[in-house]
């Protein structure tokens, strides 16, 4: 079982900000995808309070995926469905086998600055093809706005990231917005989070 801090610290406010998203519509049967879930940490956390939404974890990383895999099984949630390898980079067809319109809820946590610009497109236009209309499509981190990174520790993330790979870094908000209504999605909100990130929901027109 690996252990985040990061994913620690922000599991209970992600929680309650998905809670007040979802408001009735948690009394229901809900399908949630996770892209990118590393350690699992967030997954189990989130079944365990959402009963009623069935999660798909999943992970490029084979060691995520095991750790993902063990968090299940300490925790015994029976809402989590074993994690699937899953490049969001590659077309939406080979997302986990899933068929088109499978999913109420998709959620990208920490992922994005860690991604070549081609897979973030493969995030939006997944999630316009697998999402139910009315979906959400909420993702978590650090962003750039019209350009500007702030404030200092984010303008170091942003630069410590390029280092270690110049296709990472934090991605810009108006490109997002722009990407989602290529793909059917609209930017409806942005929540301001702890330690300089963001919250951005985007729902399915």
């Amino acid at each position: 079982m690996l252990l985040s801090p990061a994913a620690e610290r922000n599991k209970d406010r992600l929680l309650a900000g998905l809670r007040a998203l979802l408001g009735e519509r948690c009394h229901h049967p809900l399908f949630a995808l996770e892209l990118g879930s590393g350690t699992g940490q967030h997954v189990v956390h989130f079944a365990q309070d959402l009963p009623l939404v069935t999660w798909q974890p999943s992970d490029i990383s084979a060691e995520s995926r095991q750790s993902i895999r063990a968090y299940i099984s300490a925790t015994q949630v029976k809402n989590v469905l074993q994690p699937v390898h899953l490049d969001a980079g590659e077309p939406w067809e080979r997302w986990a086998g899933l068929p088109r319109g499978a999913c109420d809820i998709i959620l990208s946590i920490n992922m994005l600055h860690f991604c070549a610009f081609s897979t973030i497109e493969g995030v939006f236009k997944g999630s316009g093809h697998l999402l139910k209309a009315r979906g959400l499509l909420m993702t978590f981190g650090p962003y750039a706005i019209n350009g500007i990174i702030i404030p200092d520790s984010n303008v170091q993330l942003d630069r410590s990231l390029q280092e270690r790979n110049p296709d990472w870094g934090l991605p810009d908000i108006d490109v997002l917005r722009q990407l989602a209504f290529e793909n059917g999605l609209r930017l409806e909100r942005m929540m301001e989070m702890p330690e300089s990130n963001k919250c951005l929901v985007f729902r399915k027109i």
